[in-house]
Order: C-alpha cells, then structure tokens, then sequence
C-alpha cells in the first residue's frame, strides 16, 4: 500500500498506512479504486472494504517539545557477586505430583558498609554473605586483591 507524509486518512487496522485526504484511494495490488465519502460531523470515513475502519487524523501537526523526552534510565545491578563470582542457579522447583517447572536461585546479595584499613574509610559494597564470611577471615584487602577489585574507586 502506498503512503503519504501528510495528514489524512488513517487506516484503524494493524497496518496503520496513512492517506491523504481524498475522495478516492487507489489500491497497488488491484486497478480497481475505492470511493471514499465522509461524514463531517464525526470524522469518520465510511468505506466499501468490509471490516476496515478509516478516521481522519484532525491535527495536521504534533506539538514539538522543547526538549526531547529522554527516559530516566538507572543502571541495573547484575545478581552477581563480584568477589566470588556467585551467580543465579538453574534449579526444578518440584510440586507435589512431581511436576518440574525450571526456577532461578539467586544469589543472597546484601549491601554493606565495609571499614577499609588501609584507605581509613567505609567502603560500600554489595557482595553476597558468603563473601562477607571470607572477608571477615581474611580481610577485605587480600580478597579484593584475589578478585581484582580496585577498592579505590568505590
């Protein structure tokens, strides 16, 4: 189907082609045309397509923005522990007639104000208990080492 950049016609299908205003739309795929009369009062054209809806498109312009709207877009945090390198496991969730439906099992990923010796300041992690365990037998130093984690940055 042909379409057209002006306002006009609009076509309430899944096709969405718009038409210019005009008394007859010619089709590609047949050389038959299609009359096309209007109802004023509604906006609404009636046609000789059966099951096709067609309404004019009133406002020949869109209000432009004086800036265009960009969504807020927040970083999403991977469930994945950066010190250990734990992540989501594929598991069955079984029900009572042994039905297996798959299920992820996530991570136990906390946020914590960890105390850095070295640098003499909280550090802000989010790191999974198992890796809060670790740190506190080994000290947050040499695991960040191990993980190559640069503690300066956070």
């Amino acid at each position: 189907m042909a379409a057209w950049a002006s306002s006009g016609i609009v076509l309430g299908n899944k096709f969405g082609v718009c038409f210019p205003k005009m008394k007859s739309v010619r089709l590609p795929s047949s050389s038959s045309r299609v009359s096309v009369t209007s109802d004023s009062e509604l906006g609404f054209l009636s046609s000789q397509l059966s099951g096709l809806r067609l309404s004019y498109n009133h406002s020949p312009k869109l209000p432009t923005l004086a800036a265009p709207f960009l969504p807020a877009l927040r970083p999403v945090a991977r469930r994945v522990c950066p010190f250990t390198g734990k992540k989501a496991n594929k598991a069955n969730k079984v029900s009572f007639s042994n039905h297996k439906t798959k299920k992820l099992q996530f991570v136990n990923l906390q946020y914590k104000r960890v105390w850095w010796e070295a640098g003499k300041r909280y550090v802000k992690l989010r790191l999974s208990t198992k890796a809060l365990k670790t740190i506190e037998k080994n000290g947050l130093d040499a695991v960040a080492k191990k993980a190559g984690i640069d503690l300066s940055k956070e």
